[in-house]
């Protein structure tokens, strides 16, 4: 199935090269910036009933937008970034269905399991995803955070997946070496992710046409769920209209 998303920078809805996205704003490859808000995309998403999506906040001065987008959609929308012990039930409270949280769990690099078991605890682990996006090293990958730009020591495998199912209800996977160049899917981290995860996942990452949906349905054998975001029309994209993966969704409900 098709999930939408909304990314933030500074406020406004950009598509931005993952792998781009420094301390350094001269490094910043933006694909597009978008004259909507939020709020608009959530309406939009609203309307055609697509839930599960997600509002990643890249940086500070996204708050007030995002707020606005989880009022506009209530209980349809996740939200991460920044996302701590502090402040998640807070963002509940805002409208968002599930509270997405990475850095704040991978202190140091390694997985902070007893941060991770407080916030399962403080606000049900059905409302909680983690977010495991990565980028390869050799032939495995492993979780990136602070921009996406720090390795973790945290590898993506069987075992580390089911671990950290029990602290939530789904993953969200961002394949960072791909992500916003529009030139494919990592078939082989779909394939991985497949094998690999035991509760509901949703890859990002390099879509580029509606071909790639059917795809991850085939190589991610029913279980992923796939974002789409540079390559959609209502991004500036031209690769995918946005009313062709909402007609997907429907016949994929359809009995």
């Amino acid at each position: 199935m098709f999930r939408p998303c909304i990314d933030l920078h500074e406020g406004k809805v950009k598509q931005i090269v993952g792998g781009s996205l420094t301390q350094d704003p001269q490094r910043l490859q933006t694909d597009y910036v978008s004259n909507h808000s939020g709020e608009w995309y959530a309406k939009l998403y609203q309307r055609d009933a697509l839930k599960g999506g997600h509002i990643i906040m890249l940086g500070s001065g996204n708050e007030i937008e995002a707020r606005a987008a989880l009022a506009a959609y209530p209980g349809g929308l996740q939200i991460g970034g920044g996302i701590n012990l502090e402040n998640a039930g807070s963002w509940l409270a805002a409208g968002a269905s599930h509270v997405i949280v990475t850095s704040w769990i991978f202190g140091e690099g390694r997985l902070d399991c007893e941060k991770l078991h407080a916030l399962a605890v403080a606000i049900g682990k059905d409302r909680l995803v983690v977010d495991l996006s990565c980028r390869k090293r050799a032939e495995d990958y492993f979780v990136v955070t602070d921009r996406w730009q720090k390795f973790t020591e945290f590898k993506l495998e069987g075992p580390s997946l089911q671990k950290l199912s029990s602290y939530c209800s789904e993953f969200l996977v961002h394949a960072v070496d791909v992500e916003g160049l529009c030139q494919g899917i990592d078939e082989v981290l779909v394939a991985k992710l497949a094998e690999w995860t035991p509760i509901p996942t949703t890859y990002a990452g390099g879509a580029s046409s509606v071909g790639d949906l059917e795809k991850v349905e085939t190589i991610g054998k029913g279980k992923l769920d796939l974002t789409i975001g540079s390559a959609l029309d209502i991004f500036g994209g031209h690769g995918v209209r946005y009313a062709d993966v909402v007609a997907f969704n429907r016949r994929k409900k359809s009995p």
